[in-house]
């Protein structure tokens, strides 16, 4: 059951959840993608953050599109049926892209910390074999 009735007659966007779809498939990851653009400087920390939340984000994403689609497949007619699923399956690229950049930002984060540690390791290793 979901969580907000639908009624037959009423358009989708006038329901709750297309509009937090809007804000997280739209709305906040171009607002995190903006504040990682123009920061002159942003601990690694904050970086690791916003590729977390970005995760996040696609995985809200696909919850809402999934309960959309539900709701508007059963009351949609058949003919239409081809058109909803192929809609969907076009909206489901967007929080892929969104994970995928958030996957990847937080490998940057870690990759960089190893590199740092190993650094840090041979440089200890050196001082005491001398």
């Amino acid at each position: 059951m979901s969580l907000i009735a639908v009624s037959s007659s009423s358009p989708v966007y006038t329901e709750i959840r297309f509009w937090l779809l809007i804000i997280f498939s739209i709305i906040l990851p171009f607002a995190i993608y903006g504040v990682l653009l123009l920061k002159r400087a942003i601990s690694p920390m904050i970086v690791l953050l916003f590729g977390f939340l970005l995760v996040v984000i696609a995985g809200i994403d696909i919850y809402l599109l999934h309960s959309l689609s539900a709701s508007i497949s059963s009351s949609a007619s058949a003919d239409k049926a081809f058109l909803i699923s192929e809609i969907s399956l076009a909206l489901y690229l967007l929080p892929a892209l969104f994970a995928g950049v958030g996957i990847n930002v937080v490998s940057h984060i870690l990759v960089s910390h190893l590199v740092e540690a190993e650094e840090r390791f041979k440089q200890d290793t050196a001082r005491k074999d001398q």
